[in-house]
């Protein structure tokens, strides 16, 4: 055991100089992208087959495939012109939507999404749909599921490659991958979840302005959100997101950076 958290740092310490696009921030990814979004792709079929998507006729599901097709493609060709060709070559875009009233959307390493139709209302629309999707499709591109299983994997599996967990533990390694993309966390990992959140957020909004939406429409997004949720949220310091007052001035503070990413 020891061995293999020691073979797990040094693995560390060769890729901590990986950085985020956009913000530059320093992460730690031990898993090769190859292996995520192996494991990624086997887990959205899944849950395809298991829930009830729209169908290619509803107007829903035609609505957040031409905002993901067209935020996608400008997050394409911001990362090759910027150096970052082998990062778009991970991608497999794709975007669907549950028939269910959850008020929730997430994105695999690899790129695919899925929406709920319980946070559609919310969205009010394509620009509302483009926050959320930005913010999704942020949290891909600056592969913060595989830096989050690269967190949780040794402390839930022990000194486990994401190889050997997923022969040996599958379903243990499927709850961790759902969880590093939007399903929850554990309590000691809190911290780096609401960075990750207020990084999709920064991203998010660069990433919407590209495809030629307004990010100022976010905020009021945000501020949608927090008026559903009626003061339920628990306090910042016990919640993987930042609060909803934080999140909506930090938007509103990023606007003026992300507004230079407009297309010309």
């Amino acid at each position: 055991m020891k061995k293999g958290v020691l073979i797990l740092l040094t693995i560390g310490l060769l890729v901590q100089c990986a950085k985020v696009p956009i913000t530059g921030r320093r992460q730690l990814n031990l898993f090769p992208s190859e292996q995520m979004t192996s494991l990624s792709f086997s887990q959205y079929e899944q849950v395809k087959k298991e829930g009830k998507l729209l169908p290619e006729s509803d107007e829903r599901l035609q609505m957040v495939r031409k905002v993901g097709n067209k935020i996608s493609v400008a997050v394409n060709q911001y990362l090759s012109h910027h150096g970052m060709k082998a990062r778009v070559s991970e991608f497999e875009w794709e975007f669907n939507v549950l028939d269910e009233d959850i008020v929730n959307a997430w994105a695999m390493p690899g790129g695919k999404t899925m929406f709920y139709t319980g946070i559609l209302p919310v969205c009010d629309g394509e620009a509302g749909i483009a926050t959320v999707m930005g913010h999704e499709i942020a949290h891909a591109v600056a592969r913060h599921g595989n830096e989050r299983m690269s967190q949780q994997l040794p402390v839930q599996l022990g000194a486990m490659g994401l190889a050997l967990a997923t022969q040996d533990k599958p379903e243990e390694t499927r709850n961790l991958l759902m969880a590093a993309v939007g399903a929850g966390s554990t309590f000691g990992l809190l911290h780096y979840s609401r960075l990750h959140e207020s990084e999709a957020d920064k991203m998010g909004l660069v990433f919407m302005t590209m495809a030629g939406y307004d990010p100022a429409v976010a905020i009021n997004f945000w501020q949608r959100m927090a008026a559903l949720k009626g003061g339920s949220a628990p306090p910042e310091f016990l919640s993987t997101h930042p609060s909803d007052e934080r999140r909506i001035n930090d938007i509103r503070a990023y606007l003026p950076e992300a507004r230079k990413y407009a297309p010309k």
